[in-house]
């Protein structure tokens, strides 16, 4: 990219795609060739990302509505004299007809050297989170062809990537696929019985005082989690793009400073967010596809240390998706694609076998058991119900399609119920012939043919089970079908990994001394209306805390302070370092 080719790049959230523009920015303004444009898909996030880098003495800007007039003619006249060296824009603003304009000047001054398009994923109609106004970066292509382009994202499936690099028109970009795995995310789903209850429990029990993410499904559902954690003593802020932009970033100011918020959101939230010390992200509802459970777990543990990515899912969540994506206005084709994506999703939830290794799988990546996954860690004890898999379907097929699960139930385990005597269900030949299975298990065989893709629910006719895929050659055969017993086990100890050797434990010396340095961070964040890790990240403190610098030369040696901050935070620090008393900590 800095020598002025395009590229298309895959790396998991926190894996360090921005540096796969910043830095190629910084090499090609002071080469001379001036401004690189960002495109980046939220407007409320283009502010921190901005912030972070001045922390870092690198001038970059936006230019979005919430600039007055004359911020945002001063912030252009910078741009068009070359004085910036990363300007964030929406794609809208960047297709905007005086925006490219504006751009001419630039590239006819030489003063134009990258364009960077972020969360590429946007561009595709199989992506998790299409936006029909990417579809219009072409042009920037089309006009500039000597401008170099770097299209970024964290998650793509090979469909995906494909259509990137056609709509993009990267067809000749080289392609960086880094691995997807996040090993320090353990991932966990269990069966939905009582959501809330559930959430409250899995925050008590493994991250009280500790920041996370919970995502829903509607606004509603957000507004009524936050509060009930919050009447539960949890400081918990709701964020959905039905409050006002001005409530909207206050809580998400609160996040990213303050310690210990959870943030219960829909998916409006979470693109970009560079919190590093999120300990949880966890699901109330099914995502969409695999693509967007990926993403948005992913913004747990950005600073590598152990985090947790816990979901709960029962039917009704897959007779909501598949509602939603029955009722959309997508063609037969489109539509087909994603049930397939979703189907992936609920293979992966009723999995028995190791969550990360089929996560992995999903993005063409062989990997071994993780070890580190609630299957793994705790595996489900399974039984082979192939032989009544088989007669769920036949029962199916016996009803000729036209009932939903409960009554297909009914006639398995014998039940004379009314609707039974009216369709004389009671002469079928599968009539009882599972009485001695219970309905519980007979649900699980429900939702294990859901996700194995040999039955559906038919939404456009009251949910009715129809049969589908290879059910037939499944009836034939005597493949096993295993499916997790639902009995509730002891849950086990969360797993913490080894520190390197440079993370060794803190001495309870370095250990008060390392709150100290996080005290004093915190009042620098809120002077300065900035995120603590902005400032400096943990593993920075605790690495100020094992050395205790008495010098610049020493601080500039410590993982993460770099020039500028040493220039400007050097001074505090030592001070603070040279006050706190050794021997103070005990033995």
């Amino acid at each position: 990219v800095t020598g002025g080719d395009d590229a298309l790049v895959l790396m998991p959230t926190g894996g360090g795609k921005s540096l796969c523009y910043q830095l190629p920015a910084l090499a090609r303004q002071r080469a001379g060739n001036g401004v690189t444009i960002v495109v980046s898909p939220l407007i409320a996030l283009m502010r921190d990302q901005v912030l972070a880098l001045h922390e870092l003495g690198i001038e970059a800007a936006f230019l979005n509505s919430t600039l007055d007039p004359h911020e945002f003619e001063e912030t252009r006249r910078r741009m068009l004299a070359g004085e910036i060296t990363l300007l964030y824009a929406a794609p809208e603003r960047v297709t905007n007809v005086n925006f490219l304009v504006d751009l001419a000047t630039l590239h006819d001054a030489g003063k134009l050297a990258l364009f960077a398009i972020d969360e590429a994923h946007c561009v595709s109609q199989w992506g998790h989170d299409f936006r029909p106004e990417y579809r219009g970066l072409t042009v920037l292509h089309e006009r500039f062809p000597d401008v170099p382009r770097i299209a970024l994202t964290a998650t793509a499936d090979a469909l995906t990537r494909k259509e990137i690099a056609a709509n993009l028109d990267l067809g000749q970009a080289k392609q960086f696929v880094s691995s997807f795995d996040r090993p320090n995310i353990s991932y966990a789903i269990e069966e939905k019985k009582r959501a809330r209850d559930q959430l409250l429990k899995f925050i008590r029990e493994s991250h009280g005082g500790e920041s996370g993410i919970v995502y829903c499904l509607s606004r509603k559902k957000v507004e009524e989690t936050a509060a009930f954690l919050a009447d539960h003593g949890i400081t918990a802020l709701p964020y959905h793009a039905g409050l006002s932009p001005a409530v909207r970033q206050r809580n998400q100011d609160r996040f990213l400073r303050e310690d210990g918020v959870v943030m219960t959101a829909t998916i409006a939230f979470g693109m970009g967010i560079d919190k590093p010390d999120v300990r949880f992200v966890a699901h109330l509802d099914l995502p969409k596809n695999i693509e967007g459970y990926y993403q948005e777990t992913g913004r747990a543990g950005r600073d590598g240390e152990p985090a947790e990515a816990w979901m709960v899912y029962g039917l009704q969540d897959v007779v909501l998706q598949r509602n939603m994506l029955e009722g959309s206005e997508a063609g037969a084709q489109h539509k087909q694609v994603l049930r397939g994506k979703l189907d992936a999703l609920l293979a992966l939830c009723e999995s028995t076998h190791c969550r990360r290794q089929q996560l992995l799988a999903y993005f063409d990546e062989p990997s071994e058991p993780c070890g580190n996954c609630d299957n793994c860690v705790n595996p489900p004890d399974t039984w082979d119900a192939g032989r009544e898999a088989r007669m769920f379907l036949s029962c199916i097929y016996r009803c000729e399609q036209n009932f939903g699960a409960g009554h297909i139930i009914d006639v398995l385990r014998g039940k004379e119920t009314d609707k039974v005597h009216r369709f004389n269900h009671w002469n079928l030949s599968t009539w009882g012939i599972g009485a001695e299975v219970t309905e519980q298990q007979w649900r699980a065989v429900q939702r294990g043919l859901v996700a194995r893709g040999l039955i559906y629910q038919d939404t456009e006719h009251y949910n009715v089970l129809r049969l589908s895929g290879g059910w037939r050659e499944f009836i034939k055969s005597e493949e096993p079908f295993e499916l997790r017993i639902a009995v509730k086990k002891a849950k086990p100890a969360r797993k913490k990994e080894a520190l390197p050797e440079d993370e060794a434990a803190l001495t309870p010396d370095q250990e008060l001394l390392f709150e100290a340095l996080r005290s004093w961070r915190k009042q620098q964040a809120d002077e300065r209306a900035l995120a603590a890790y902005m400032i400096f990240d943990n593993k920075t403190l605790r690495g100020i805390a094992r050395m205790r610098p008495n010098s610049p030369e020493q601080l500039a040696e410590v993982k993460g302070v770099g020039q500028t901050k040493l220039e400007t935070y050097g001074p505090a620090v030592l001070e603070l370092v040279a006050a706190e008393p050794v021997g103070q900590g005990g033995a």
